[in-house]
């Protein structure tokens, strides 16, 4: 892959979340002197010394910092503190110092949800269902997930104790767990039906593009005919591993993304240079509102060289890249430095600034569950531009899929249902997932197993002993909510992360559009036929507009 090495080291084309604060002025970064610098130095000086409240020096230069930044209109340029960098480094790397679970808040207690493989916790002996209750003899109660992973995450062979409750244990357990670098997979994959392979990437990290390349090398070996690029909730990363991604599916020279930048160095057009590893086989990416960055080059430039369908709603909008700088006090700051284009000259960025954007991902956390969501509303009419073979696709916010499919939304009985039971203090999904976990302690059952009536009989029980004010009527009308939740939780519980990832996958209206597409194309360009076919038939204009709400 042909990338200019000269800045690709700090590059970030990446994760959303914000960082704001620090202290930088007359740190060795400040601007040259000038009537504009002595202003502000008398401005600060007269702050400090006269102002009613005594404000101390740094928090005053933070101020600065802070309105600076506000009034570059630009969310993603950011201060990072110390503390920030250990989500820097999860970011770009993929790894970080901790335990090796994942956690959810489970009413209203830190509850592991899962354990990762060869982990300090599941050398402890952790398990799926355990609520940690203390930590550092401190009570868990009510802490959110971010308190949870801030305290527990800290450096490789640092201690820390907790203590847990169990799930048919009836005292509390102390445990000692050494921390250690956990890898968190970035590729998960397998084959669905015998011949349609399904790969999710959750993040372009440093180790992305060969984790990617052996899965589906896996899952090609094992007979899929036909691939599934999963995107959706991939908030991007490193700008070459998208570049590394992309390359893997496009033929040797062929455009992948171009960034467009003050600075000459990073004006830069980046070509494919290894060749499509996979050039017979058929590909449909999947995207959704957080597929961002990293994953917008991705599915924009396959899409502009029509080697793969674009299926989903419409991508996030990040068409900048960021580059990060030291600075002293073990500071840094990420500095949006360029905007990228696909290679049909489109730019995706949509205009954002911080508020917005936190409410984008706030409306949005609800998809994370994987649980079912109401549809958006798909964006106003923008700018044309034509692909290789001469479709039509749009620039500016987001990457448009070629076929709109929202995912599974619920019916009027399933929503009732889940008001209901929240409103009296049983959350379902909670309810079920605890419910799961002494299910899974009691039976022995296959992966490939089916919800029984017996089930959705256990699960009526636990949500009415949590308190569930609902009527059994409601609940039965809801059985395909119900059913989804039981086989989603049993499935993570008994089995793990890559069955539970499966069980989601056959019951996914997207994915599921993206099967029936793969089963009729035998090559790249017939996928490309049946996809202009389908979208006809459902109405559209045009191979962008088809619509399908996939609901129950």
């Amino acid at each position: 892959m042909k990338v200019d090495r000269s800045w690709t080291t700090g590059v970030l084309v990446g994760a959303i979340a914000l960082t704001t604060g620090g202290w930088l002025i007359n740190q060795g970064a400040a601007a040259s002197g000038g009537e504009s610098r002595r202003l502000l130095d008398d401005i600060h000086r007269l702050i400090s010394t006269r102002f009613v409240d005594e404000i101390a020096p740094d928090e005053l230069y933070r101020m600065a910092i802070d309105g600076m930044l506000e009034n570059l209109g630009d969310p993603y340029t950011t201060f990072l503190e110390p503390r920030d960098s250990e989500d820097l480094r999860f970011t770009t790397t993929g790894n970080y110092g901790g335990l090796g679970v994942r956690i959810d808040v489970k009413d209203d207690w830190i509850t592991v949800v899962q354990v990762l493989p060869n982990s300090p916790a599941l050398r402890e002996g952790l398990e799926v269902g355990d609520r940690i209750i203390e930590v550092e003899d401190e009570s868990a109660e009510g802490w959110s997930v971010d308190k949870a992973v801030d305290t527990l995450r800290g450096e490789r062979g640092a201690p820390v104790n907790i203590t847990i409750a169990r799930v048919g244990v009836d005292r509390p357990l102390a445990i000692r767990i050494v921390r250690d670098v956990i890898q968190v997979a970035q590729a998960q994959g397998f084959v669905l039906d015998d011949e349609i392979g399904y790969v999710t990437l959750r993040g372009f990290s440093r180790q992305a593009q060969e984790e990617l390349v052996a899965t589906l090398d896996r899952i090609v070996e094992e007979g899929a005919t036909g691939l599934i690029l999963d995107l959706r909730r991939n908030p991007g990363g490193l700008l070459p591993e998208g570049i590394d991604v992309t390359d893997l599916f496009l033929e040797r020279g062929a455009a992948v993304v171009e960034t467009r930048s003050r600075l000459d160095e990073q004006n830069y057009l980046f070509r494919a240079s290894s060749g499509d590893r996979y050039a017979d086989i058929p590909v449909v990416v999947v995207v959704d509102g957080l597929s961002a960055s990293a994953s917008e080059i991705v599915a924009g430039a396959l899409q502009d060289h029509d080697r793969a369908v674009v299926v989903g709603t419409t991508t996030f909008g990040k068409g900048s890249v960021q580059t990060l700088y030291g600075l002293s006090g073990n500071n840094s700051m990420k500095v949006t430095t360029a905007r990228w284009y696909t290679p049909a000259g489109r730019s995706i960025t949509k205009d954002f600034d911080r508020e917005s954007v936190l409410q984008n991902l706030a409306a949005s956390a609800v998809a994370i569950s994987g649980e079912p969501v109401a549809s958006a509303s798909e964006p106003e009419e923008r700018e044309e531009f034509k692909t290789t073979g001469g479709r039509t696709v749009y620039g500016g916010g987001g990457i448009t899929p070629d076929l709109t499919v929202y995912r599974d939304t619920l019916s009027t009985d399933e929503q009732e249902l889940r008001r209901l039971a929240t409103r009296s203090g049983a959350i379902p999904r909670n309810v079920v997932f605890r419910w799961a976990v002494e299910y899974a302690n009691d039976h022995d059952f296959s992966e490939g197993f089916s919800v029984t009536q017996g089930m959705r009989d256990e699960v009526w029980t636990a949500l009415v002993d949590a308190g569930a004010e609902i009527e059994r009527e409601l609940f039965d009308r809801s059985q395909t909510y119900v059913d989804w939740l039981i086989a989603d939780e049993l499935a993570g519980a008994e089995f793990g992360e890559v069955p539970q990832l499966r069980s989601r996958a056959v019951r996914d209206a997207q994915v599921q559009v993206a099967i029936d597409l793969l089963r009729e194309a035998d090559s790249p360009a017939t996928l490309l036929t049946v996809a202009a076919r389908v979208a006809e038939e459902r109405g559209a204009e045009g191979t962008q507009s088809g619509e399908t709400d996939g609901g129950h």
